[in-house]
């Protein structure tokens, strides 16, 4: 299975370079409410908050627009979807996106590029 994993929480230096990339990959400016990578604080440590691929999005998903894909990636079929915002409410690391006016929702794809971005690789994209 295809997932972006925290692979040394320990080294994130909350930099945001991730979130900057994610952002700017999928919405062409940089909203740190538009990443689908979130760094925040829990129990007063950083910490780094991504999507596990665990489909509890695919189940919320009313329409069924959220499927999992051969390499185990969910992704939403934008042709299906109702824009509900139901996945994202589901999204237990809140890391799905649905910005207002939006018809859709955004999710990770494992694409690899807030990785590639990470000064610390504190990230990475594993089978």
């Amino acid at each position: 299975m295809k997932k972006l994993k925290v692979v040394d929480q320990a080294a994130c230096m909350a930099c945001l370079e991730c979130v900057v990339t994610c952002s700017e990959t999928f919405y062409k400016e940089f909203d740190p409410d538009l990443s689908c990578i979130q760094v925040g604080l829990k129990n007063d440590k950083t910490k780094t908050f991504v999507c596990v691929q665990c489909g509890k999005c695919a189940k919320a998903c009313v329409a069924g627009a959220i499927t999992q894909n051969a390499k185990g990636v969910y992704t939403i079929n934008k042709k299906v979807c109702v824009g509900c915002g139901k996945c994202v409410e589901a999204c237990p690391f809140n890391v799905m996106v649905m910005p207002a006016g939006a018809s859709n929702p955004s999710k990770c794809i494992a694409c690899g590029k807030c990785a590639k971005v990470c000064p610390v690789d504190a990230l990475a994209v594993v089978d």
